[in-house]
């Protein structure tokens, strides 16, 4: 298989419902993260990297964020002759968990694209993987479908998980929807990425609504009975952004320099939209340890354990520890936040003090005044 025989298909708006405060004016796929990336950045970037140069992004509402940070795919290396990013919107159906009805209203767009196979994507996952690996497990193994999956606990948000039972060659023999005592133990997570034939994805979401079955957790235990059925697993570094306190924990993850490392690698590099910013100012009076700050950036408190994006001003006087900033924020001299996400455009007043806790940070909504 070569990677120009698969269509990307990335789903935005994947769990918007369990992060309801960031996902208010936007999609889940266009949350910022890291300072200077978007969540959507990861699963392109991949794509892009091993070679998938033709690439849907299905969203429900509030895109108007993702259309303005992805544009035509051109960071990406997608906008050249032979490559093609579509932004998919909006489609029928109530919510992202009715996969069916929303991947046969998009029939048109599947079929009509060139390629053989479909490579699926949620848009709530941070990883730096090389899909020509999968490819190359699929080809082996000639597989129908190969599904991706993670060793670990099911994270918090995911009420319905999907785990896998797989042999020593990784065929599939059994598909769980929501399995018991998974909190606690390490299964093979199945996120929502995988591998599919264009032919029978289209056939079994045809019959799957034929039958009225538009669970599409349901269509997918049932491809283990009629079809060649694999799984691939992820090794690398993988977080799930299920809940706002998952985008948190990520996020301070990332001063952590092995996980810099696996998610940020030179020779699979995560592309972004690129803003042109002067570098960062740092005042005299000004204290910054173990953060990530982004260029355009004015720094004149102290600054520890946080993530800055672009052009955020901290006053002199201010303290700002254990907090997530995002872009074109002002803060106030003399403040006091701990444990705050704090999203765009906001302004916090001279003097005022936040504090929530590593397990109940505080979210400050965009655009509000404090």
């Amino acid at each position: 298989m070569r990677s120009n025989e698969v269509l990307g298909f990335i789903f935005a708006g994947t769990l918007d419902d369990k992060i309801p405060e960031l996902a208010a004016s936007r999609t889940t796929a266009s949350v910022p993260i890291g300072g200077k990336y978007r969540l959507i950045d990861f699963v392109l970037s991949n794509m892009s990297n091993s070679g998938v140069n033709n690439v849907g992004i299905v969203a429900k509402s509030n895109f108007l964020s993702l259309t303005d940070h992805v544009g035509s795919g051109s960071a990406y290396d997608l906008s050249k002759r032979r490559s093609n990013l579509t932004l998919l919107t909006p489609y029928g159906g109530k919510s992202f968990s009715n996969y069916v009805e929303t991947i046969y209203n998009m029939h048109g767009y599947v079929e009509h694209c060139r390629e053989e196979y479909v490579l699926i994507e949620p848009g709530n996952v941070v990883t730096n993987f090389d899909y020509n690996a999968l490819f190359d497990f699929h080809s082996k193994h000639d597989a129908d479908i190969t599904f991706v999956y993670k060793k670990t606990t099911v994270p918090a948000g995911y009420d319905r998980p999907i785990t896998l039972d797989v042999d020593e060659s990784g065929r599939v023999n059994q598909i769980f929807v929501k399995p018991e005592n998974t909190a606690a133990e390490e299964v093979n997570f199945m996120y929502g990425s995988l591998l599919v034939k264009k032919e029978l994805l289209m056939n079994e979401i045809r019959k799957a609504l034929s039958l009225n079955q538009l669970d599409i957790k349901r269509v997918i235990q049932n491809t283990v009975d009629n079809a060649r059925v694999y799984a691939y697993e992820n090794k690398g570094y993988t977080a799930f952004i299920s809940s706002i306190n998952a985008y948190f924990d990520f996020n301070m993850d990332l001063m952590k320099k092995d996980v810099r490392d696996a998610l940020f690698n030179p020779k699979r590099p995560i592309y972004t939209k690129v803003r042109d910013d002067a570098p960062s100012r740092y005042g005299l009076a000004s204290r910054v340890k173990n953060s990530i700050i982004a260029q355009g950036c004015v720094i004149d408190g102290e600054v520890e354990n946080c993530v800055i994006s672009k052009g955020v001003y901290v006053g002199k006087g201010a303290k700002l520890c254990n907090c997530i900033v995002m872009q074109d924020t002002k803060i106030g001299n003399d403040t006091n936040l701990n444990y705050v996400i704090i999203d765009k455009d906001v302004e916090i007043k001279d003097g005022r003090s936040l504090m929530g806790f590593d397990s109940y940070p505080i979210y400050i909504a965009k655009k509000s005044v404090v």
